[in-house]
């Protein structure tokens, strides 16, 4: 006969106490994924608005489009006008939604 060795194990409580403190992280990160998920798909109708905006930025900084500029994308007019401050050159990007009352401004010093 063969030598049994004394397997050490847990009792059932501490299995259970185990088990309930997975169960309740896998809920903790779960809310945290559907929270940011619902954050993204929310945040989502900007995205292009935001990237025709940096588009149009990179363009009148390399100096391939004449100021003042306006344009209608998408629901948005965009609208970009140059600001002659003292010293530098104040560049500012400005877009309304057509159907509501969100605008967004952007500056940014031209040097």
């Amino acid at each position: 006969m063969a030598v049994l060795k004394k397997l050490k194990g847990s009792t059932l409580m501490e299995t259970m106490v185990a088990t309930v403190l997975i169960i309740v992280i896998f809920m903790i990160s779960s809310l945290i994924l559907n929270n940011i998920f619902s954050g993204y798909v929310q945040g989502g109708s900007t995205r292009s608005l935001e990237n025709r905006i940096r588009e149009l930025e990179y363009k009148v900084i390399n100096g391939n489009m004449k100021i003042p500029f306006y344009e209608i994308y998408e629901n948005w007019e965009l609208e970009i006008i140059k600001e002659q401050q003292e010293k530098d050159s104040l560049l500012i990007i400005t877009a309304k939604e057509i159907h509501s009352d969100k605008t967004f401004i952007k500056a940014q010093i031209l040097e």
